[in-house]
């Protein structure tokens, strides 16, 4: 690993100084910064795996408690994630031209703001609580529980900022490491509190929910402290550099995260109203529909790690003034990760029912989810473009048109076919509708990435 570390740092360390990289210094540097990446987001998904395997093993109910609130916790997450980029695409953007006490800059107002923010979050999450089970459709045998599970995840919401802008951090600085160790560690803890609160403390879903809470305080708090106090680009420990309010740098936050932040709304609110469409399906849809979401999240990960290493040499580039070498970088990172991608469908479609059987021993969610997942297998490599092509984007500072490219694929073609779609097949329509909502948004995406025009960035001074 330490091999590793150098190597790449001193690849970056090119790019910074304008040297020139040749086709297989880029494609180590993609594959250096990658790795640690993909395994983060897996072991990420893995954590959440683990939690929809223990719990449901509990029953159908208990499944169905966790699923209905699923795509709730995953807009609060995705606000988090739009707060933290709005400030980290900076960093990357200042540590590019090698202007270092900018990037801790940023770093502070971004520490003051994301926390107010999360703060706000975590309330308005709280005050929602008990309602949601019934807005999303769920009925009062599972309301109860999924109520709770919401509630023990929104309380530990301002943990999970914290972690989200210190990786986030790390990451455009060149640092994937500490964020892949941070995440394997939460997965351990939270395989052990789980196993605890869940079984030996028989508490159910509530166990899952605190056991996962518990694991996000206590990485989160761990990977602030290495990021504020540690990180030699970072670190906040500084002799001489007083803090001082620069208006510009939550102005330029706002101009590349809220897009961001709109279309985590806006998309979480249409994957909520999916939820809605599955929900009138029976319990049954509704544990296959989550947990088959959860088994396919661990084929396209992949995607998401090679796409921050998109972000990173995106970010880095432009702060360089290096256009050529953003092109190059896009198209590399793309190509990368259809083809990981079309692996990770290919195995998804062989071995469906192997999957959805490590989370439930319901016969009935097996083969529902099984042939559910097998219809997404076929979207994957255009999916892998999506996230990439919008990862390419985001380096850049150019969040609004691909946001809204996303937003009106999965409002108007994903939602509209999965409600016509699941009156006649149920859930395997609701999932067909998803294979080829995604395959547009990817063809679409893809084709403004050959374009060039997200390199119009937002610049910071």
């Amino acid at each position: 690993m330490s091999v590793f570390k150098g190597k790449s740092d001193e690849l970056l360390g090119y790019i910074r100084d304008g040297k020139a990289l040749t086709a297989g210094d880029k494609l180590n540097l993609i594959i250096q910064l990658s790795i640690p990446s993909i395994l983060a987001q897996i072991t990420s998904v893995v954590m959440f795996f683990i939690d929809q395997a223990m719990v449901g093993h509990l029953g159908e109910k208990a499944s169905a408690a966790c699923g209905i609130v699923e795509t709730s916790t995953w807009l609060f997450g995705s606000l988090t994630g739009a707060a933290s980029m709005g400030f980290s695409v900076q960093v990357a953007h200042f540590i590019g031209a090698n202007d270092f006490v900018k990037a801790r800059q940023v770093f502070r107002h971004a520490l003051i703001v994301t926390t107010l923010l999360s703060l706000v979050m975590m309330l308005v999450a709280v005050a929602i609580a008990r309602p949601l089970p019934f807005w999303l459709g769920g009925g009062a045998d599972i309301a109860r529980d999924a109520s709770i599970y919401f509630l023990i995840f929104a309380l530990s919401g301002p943990f999970f900022q914290l972690n989200s802008l210190s990786s986030a951090m790390l990451k455009c600085s060149g640092n994937m490491r500490i964020p892949s160790m941070v995440s394997i560690v939460m997965c351990l803890l939270d395989v052990v509190f789980n196993y605890l609160l869940i079984y030996k403390a028989h508490l159910g879903v509530m166990g899952a929910a605190i056991g996962t809470s518990l694991a996000i305080v206590i990485c989160g708090s761990a990977q602030a402290w290495i990021a504020i106090f540690r990180n030699e680009m970072l670190s906040l420990r500084r002799v001489g550099e007083r803090f001082h309010w620069v208006g510009d740098y939550l102005v330029n936050a706002v101009k590349i995260g809220l897009p961001m932040a709109a279309q985590s709304v806006l998309m979480s609110g249409a994957q909520i109203v999916g939820t809605m469409i599955v929900a009138p399906l029976g319990n049954i849809a509704i544990a296959a529909n989550t947990l088959g979401i959860t088994a396919e999240s661990l084929c396209y990960m992949p995607g998401f790690g090679i796409g921050e290493a998109a972000t990173t040499l995106i970010g880095q580039s432009l702060g360089a003034g290096r256009g050529d070498l953003c092109k190059s970088f896009a198209r590399m990172t793309l190509f990368s990760g259809m083809a990981v991608m079309a692996v990770m469908g290919a195995v998804m479609f062989v071995f469906a029912p192997e999957m959805m059987g490590l989370m439930t021993p319901v016969e009935e969610i097996i083969d529902l989810g099984s042939r559910c997942l097998r219809i997404e297998a076929f979207a994957e490599p255009m999916f892998a473009a999506s996230i990439i092509a919008v990862c390419v984007c985001v380096g850049a500072g150019d969040t609004l048109k691909p946001a809204i490219i996303s937003l009106s694929s999965m409002w108007f073609i994903r939602l509209t076919l999965a409600y016509f779609l699941s009156i006649e097949y149920g859930l395997v329509g609701v999932w067909t509708a998803m294979a080829i909502e995604l395959t547009f948004r990817g063809v679409m995406l893809t084709v403004r990435l050959f374009r060039g025009k997200w390199m119009n960035t937002t610049k910071v001074t």
